[in-house]
């Protein structure tokens, strides 16, 4: 089916698919949707779904934050990227997350690189977004330490969590598998954070979420994406219906509903009525 303007009963088979881990041609096969009309579906409710994160998730009353980056890549791994590629979003995407470690709310996310500007423009959406001097904690990645200074100042109880790891491993069966956690580190970098909660165990669970239930982030497949900009509006889309559909299992809640941002378990056809409020719905 390829047809100018899919039903709302369509658009959430097809969205439903595609937050479950199914890929682009996988979703057309199981909804009979053609992949024009899909890649348009990705487009314009990825808008839609930023445009609603952007205004609903701010003034959130929050206590204790963690902060992490996954790594995916787009059109080719960096150094395969040709040169007529460079520049326009192919090689290596970090996806930046914040969560609220007591209602696991998505408070914030940002596709981009790993540098320092992409650390600054990252805590900066963060601060705009609370309404409390909170808890942060990061991995040891050091363009974190600047950006949290930059967007919260000394308002901020902040702690680094660095993880060592052990020599990996040469044996080919293990290839694929992360080297042993042999131990941790802790720093306090601005105020006085509870030590009892310094910990990146939500946000790291949260990336395991977002790889089992975007295909574009499955490792050693061909499903990653091909370009940047579907890559983000994958994203927008995953992270609005986590916040806003998905029951977490110990919370027995949606993440917005027990950060009170709303007061029911939406449906992915409420989630895709939000096309219909937004400029470039189909």
């Amino acid at each position: 089916m390829c047809m100018n303007r899919l039903s709302n009963e369509r658009r959430a088979q097809v969205i439903g698919a595609l937050i479950e881990g199914n890929s682009i041609r996988s979703t057309c096969r199981m909804t009979g949707v053609c992949k024009d009309a899909v890649l348009k579906l990705i487009e314009d409710m990825g808008a839609a779904c930023a445009e609603f994160h952007d205004s609903a998730v701010r003034g959130v009353a929050v206590q204790r934050v963690q902060c992490d980056e996954v790594w995916s890549y787009c059109y080719a791994k960096a150094k395969n990227v040709p040169e007529e590629k460079k520049n326009s979003g192919a090689g290596d995407v970090w996806t930046w997350t914040a969560i609220d470690a007591d209602s696991k709310l998505i408070l914030s996310y940002l596709c981009g690189g790993r540098d320092a500007s992409w650390a600054c423009r990252f805590m900066e959406d963060l601060a705009s977004r609370v309404t409390t001097r909170i808890q942060i904690t990061t991995d040891g990645h050091r363009a974190y330490a600047e950006a949290v200074e930059g967007a919260f100042g000394m308002d901020v109880d902040y702690a680094m969590l660095i993880k060592l790891y052990g020599a990996s491993s040469d044996n080919p069966e293990t290839r694929y598998s992360p080297a042993q956690c042999i131990g941790i580190r802790t720093g306090i970098l601005s105020g006085n954070p509870d030590r009892e909660h310094i910990s990146t165990s939500y946000v790291e669970r949260q990336n395991l979420n977002l790889r089992m239930g975007v295909r574009r982030f499955t490792r050693l497949t061909n499903a990653f994406s091909k370009k940047f900009e579907n890559h983000c509006h994958m994203v927008a889309i995953y992270h609005a219906y986590y916040n806003f559909c998905r029951v977490h299992q110990t919370l027995r809640v949606t993440p917005a509903m027990e950060a009170g941002l709303t007061g029911h378990i939406w449906s992915v056809m409420e989630l895709v009525s939000l096309l219909e409020g937004h400029s470039l719905a189909a």
